[in-house]
């Protein structure tokens, strides 16, 4: 089969996986175009000819930019990517643990399915602007448009990618990329810690947003309680939630001065975001964050939203 013939094919079985819209896409787009109408696009930084590496040929790639001497040493179809393509790829991460299968109440998402919704919106908006979005830890490369985008969401439908993991894999990311993380980031500092170290210590530039219900902030419950963790932990029964609250509350703030302590540090981003308000709230701070500064840009300290 000739490589024009195999892209081709790609093609239309990625097209066909577009056509086929999981319901969570749905709302992520509808999310997306409420903030699209109030943002502006994201400041690139300069664009270089350096050659970065060979990748196999995808959907939408042009047939001219097909390298025939590395395709003809290998099975597939490969073709040049350069630096600045490399430089300005996003990549997107979502805590996949079952610490964010956790709602207080029915009337609220649970946080996995908030932080799905978040990312996919972010993939939409970006995507509007030619911005080029992968997973991190998936099998795609970062790409643009529509079908990459229905790529993202059944990626995230199927539950393969990042599966009850808490904190992002240690996978090697073009210097100067961009990274989005979304989850609850309630691992220990130290473990955090060294997540982040290995991305901030290759240039990568990169944003938290932290996840939470409302009953993990506040913890609102009253009198006799028996807590379940989620991750293997063991029972506890608080005879009155009322005597721990205010000990809780100093717990949790003290883990999220330390989280922006370490964003800081590395020279990133961080916000929070709570189940009971809008994503379209949260979804406009991670993109003012990606659109202010570049590389060795302001850091800041965590937003609210």
């Amino acid at each position: 089969m000739s490589a024009a013939a195999s892209g081709q094919r790609a093609h239309r079985r990625a097209e066909a996986l577009a056509g086929t819209l999981p319901p969570l896409l749905v709302q992520a787009e509808r999310v997306a175009a409420t903030v699209a109408q109030g943002v502006h696009g994201r400041r690139r930084i300069g664009m270089g000819e350096s050659f970065w590496q060979f990748r196999h040929y995808q959907p939408g790639d042009a047939t001219q930019r097909i390298d025939w001497r590395q395709t003809g040493k290998s099975q597939g179809v490969f073709v040049r990517e350069f630096e600045w393509e490399a430089s300005q790829s996003i990549w997107l991460w979502r805590d996949a643990s079952p610490s964010m299968t956790y709602q207080s109440s029915r009337e609220l998402p649970l946080k996995r399915e908030r932080a799905e919704l978040l990312l996919l919106a972010l993939a939409a908006l970006l995507g509007r602007g030619g911005e080029r979005v992968a997973l991190l830890g998936g099998e795609g490369l970062p790409a643009t448009g529509r079908v990459n985008l229905a790529r993202i969401a059944d990626a995230l439908d199927r539950g393969h990618v990042g599966k009850g993991q808490s904190l992002p894999p240690a996978v090697p990311i073009p210097r100067h990329a961009e990274l989005v993380l979304i989850g609850d980031f309630l691992s220990p500092l130290d473990e955090i810690d060294r997540a982040l170290a290995g991305h901030a210590g290759r240039g990568v530039r990169g944003h938290l947003l932290q996840v939470l219900d409302p009953a993990e902030q506040t913890l609102p419950f009253a009198g006799r309680v028996r807590f379940s963790g989620l991750e293997g932990e063991q029972e506890e029964l608080v005879p009155r939630v009322e005597s721990i609250r205010a000990a809780y509350v100093e717990r949790l703030e003290a883990h999220q001065a330390g989280l922006a302590a370490l964003t800081r540090a590395a020279g990133w981003t961080m916000a929070t975001h709570r189940t009971d308000r809008p994503p379209q709230t949260a979804l406009l701070a991670l993109y003012a964050a990606l659109t202010q500064g570049g590389p060795g840009g302001p850091a800041r300290g965590p937003a609210r939203g």
